[in-house]
């Protein structure tokens, strides 16, 4: 295995299970422990996660917002598999808007050249990504946030109160059964909302991660959601509340 997905692996199984030891890791990895040492020293350097007494532990404690680095790696092959999904939803000659997110940029890298399409953004690393396409790219204004490399703030809202989009595709940090969608920061909130409020069609993509979870301030009912991308099964609360809101709900698989 090369040290990039030893390293992505071990980032997502020590976020996941709140902690290992660094002879766990050297069993799942199937290496010494010496190198799962240098890793574990490689990722603490990134702020992916913190070295402990023996292991390592997730870089950021229950309530605390995860920097994008971190959510780049975590479920990378579900966020992939559910961008190939999304792209279905991608037509001629529409004007689509890509919330930043760790999800919504899988979709930008896997969009196809398209001069025919229109492509707006909050974030400047997708705007890269985007312009590479081919399509002609949008790029809000606004102060940048350095946990998500979002932009946000007045300007990036007025600059949206302005805009009329066909398709969004939205990002979550939770979805919780009765307060919606929810996110950390307030600024991503008032963001996220104009989008909502400015799109015809709302696609939200999300794996499973996101489920049953809480954060700081909603930013969304279900009923303004057309469509939910994710992978695996909803959990009963969850895929009762999408039913009675009519929220189409598409799964796809990691594998």
């Amino acid at each position: 295995m090369l040290p990039e997905a030893r390293q992505r692996e071990i980032v997502e199984h020590v976020t996941e299970k709140g902690g290992c030891s660094v002879d766990e890791l050297a069993a799942l990895m199937e290496c010494s422990k010496a190198t799962i040492r240098r890793d574990l020293n490689t990722l603490a350097e990134k702020q992916l996660i913190e070295r402990s007494h023996g292991g390592a532990v997730p870089a950021t404690s229950v309530g605390q917002e995860q920097n994008y680095r971190q959510r780049e790696v975590q479920n990378l092959e579900a966020k992939m598999a559910i961008a190939e999904r999304s792209l279905e939803e991608v037509h001629d000659n529409q004007v689509v808007c890509f919330d930043a997110g760790s999800t919504t940029m899988q979709i930008a890298k896997g969009l196809s050249a398209n001069g025919s399409l229109m492509a707006v953004t909050n974030s400047p690393l997708q705007a890269m990504e985007l312009d590479d396409t081919g399509v002609e790219v949008k790029l809000t204004g606004g102060s940048l946030r350095s946990p998500t490399y979002s932009l946000v703030g007045p300007s990036a809202e007025r600059f949206m109160e302005r805009m009329t989009f066909d398709l969004l595709f939205l990002g979550t940090n939770a979805i919780h059964p009765t307060e919606g969608l929810m996110t950390p920061n307030e600024a991503e909130a008032n963001i996220k909302s104009l989008m909502i409020e400015k799109s015809n069609r709302v696609v939200l993509v999300s794996d499973h991660s996101k489920f049953n979870e809480q954060s700081f301030i909603s930013f969304a009912d279900f009923s303004e959601i057309d469509l939910l991308i994710t992978d695996g099964e909803l959990p009963s609360e969850l895929q009762d509340t999408f039913e009675s809101t009519n929220v189409e709900v598409a799964s796809v698989s990691a594998e």
